[in-house]
């Protein structure tokens, strides 16, 4: 059964830093690329950040280049995504996904991506 679990969410103040965490099982994550998006209600699925497969490459939206850091250990079967210097706008739910398959390559299209965790809430503010 193929599964992603998201941690590290949380409460934080502005200009703060939070570490998630994407665990996942089923499959062999040295295979593919695992993206994060993050969605606040009444807007669409946005993409944040991803990494490729070997880590070789990993992409970042505007809004979170120089601020975030996305990251894998594929023997703890863990993708991590650091951020840094956090502002209010970055207040949102944030899942990590898996690409559909392995010949995928990062996408900014959420309907590239599945299956996807639960979510973790990330909230910025004073």
């Amino acid at each position: 059964q193929v599964q992603l679990v998201e941690s590290g969410g949380g409460l934080v103040q502005p200009g703060g830093s939070l570490r998630l965490s994407c665990v996942v099982a089923g499959f062999t994550l040295d295979y593919y690329a695992i993206g994060w998006f993050r969605q606040v209600p009444g807007k669409e699925r946005e993409g944040v950040s991803c990494i490729s497969s070997n880590a070789y490459s990993t992409h970042y939206a505007a809004s979170v280049k120089g601020r975030f850091t996305i990251s894998r250990d594929n023997a703890k079967n863990t993708v991590f995504l650091q951020m840094n210097s956090l502002k209010p706008e970055d207040t949102a739910i944030y899942y990590c996904a898996r690409v559909r398959d392995p010949d995928y390559v990062c996408s900014e299209s959420p309907l590239d991506f599945g299956p996807w965790g639960q979510g973790t809430q990330v909230t910025v503010s004073s």
